[in-house]
């Protein structure tokens, strides 16, 4: 598929997700709930981390 083509760019708008879900800190920044003794904000960020790494993989296999 070329990099330019249609579907291929609609592929690559699931890249906002995480940048969206990490972009405003006021919407987690919380103690509660606690998974393992680490608060929420920062297990969060840390799932984020392998999300991240899933929706990249994802949109690399489709649109290569």
């Amino acid at each position: 598929m070329k990099t330019g083509s249609r579907p291929a760019n609609a592929w690559r708008w699931l890249l906002l997700i995480p940048v969206l879900a990490l972009a405003f800190p006021a919407l987690y920044a919380r103690r509660d709930p606690v998974l393992f003794g680490f608060p929420f904000f920062y297990w969060y960020q840390f799932a984020w981390l392998f999300g991240s790494a899933a929706v990249t993989l994802l949109v690399y296999r489709k649109t290569r």
